[in-house]
């Protein structure tokens, strides 16, 4: 299937290349007969209401899903920070945000380990 052609189960992945686990759900996706569309939110990231509504359909509050070990965590001095500062944090520096995250008809899920994305795949 052609990269960008529609496929019958659409699947979507938040995708950061240098992240062994988005390479191994991205690679698990592929082998499962399926080219996602691969989304780069590091270059493409998202507006507010998407990464709520993102937050919401995983069922992940912000602190599950901030990435934690990034420096950037740590500079911003983001340990106490609440809800709201931890999604504007996502927001300003999209690296904080965990990865990978894959959208199917099944639902929205932070696939770490990889092999979490096989329950969403048909």
């Amino acid at each position: 299937m052609a990269q960008g052609a529609a496929h019958p189960f659409p699947v979507t992945i938040w995708h950061n290349p240098r992240c062994g686990n988005s390479r191994g759900a991205l690679q698990r996706i592929r082998d499962a007969g399926i080219e996602p569309t691969v989304v780069d939110y590091l270059a493409d990231p998202p507006d507010e209401a998407t990464l709520r509504k993102v937050l919401a359909d995983a069922g992940l509050d912000a602190r599950e899903l901030v990435r934690s070990k990034e420096a950037v965590f740590a500079e911003l001095g983001l340990q106490d920070a609440d809800q709201a500062q931890l999604i504007q944090a996502m927001l300003a520096h999209p690296i904080l945000i965990n990865r990978p995250l894959v959208f199917t008809p099944r639902g929205v899920r932070l696939c770490r380990p990889p092999e979490r994305v096989d329950a969403l795949l048909p």
